[in-house]
């Protein structure tokens, strides 16, 4: 007899992250599948987020959908991104997404790149049999 236990997500979205990418992609239209997340090497810390709208869904993506919104995860990002939280913060001077990320180490002054280090083994349940 084979059981499965349910993946977890990659990542999940506040409230106000879902609002916001749900608003743009509805301003987008149909030409957008959603907004995908990956990381590169860069910056002062060592790794910086990456985002872009996609149109579409490559093969090993990880798809991520709550309550509408759609995120698209880049295969090389998955380890770096296992349990991250998405936000969106708005303020008098500035507004953007926010990544509450349990696999960064640390963070350039600025916050325009982190110290990320792979999930730990374990982190990722596998399928048991």
């Amino acid at each position: 007899m084979t059981t499965t236990q349910a993946r977890p997500k990659v990542m999940t979205m506040t409230d106000a992250a879902v609002e916001r990418i749900k608003a743009i992609i509805a301003q987008k239209g149909d030409a957008v599948a959603g907004l995908k997340i990956g990381v590169k090497k860069g910056g002062c810390a060592g790794m910086e987020y990456t985002m872009r709208w996609a149109e579409g869904v490559d093969k090993f993506d990880e798809v991520v959908e709550q309550d509408g919104a759609r995120l698209i995860i880049d295969p090389g990002a998955i380890l770096y991104l296992l349990g991250t939280e998405m936000d969106y913060k708005a303020d008098k001077l500035s507004s953007g997404f926010v990544f509450n990320n349990p696999n960064q180490q640390s963070a350039c002054g600025c916050g325009e790149s982190v110290n990320l280090v792979p999930a730990a083994d374990g982190a990722w349940p596998q399928k048991s049999e």
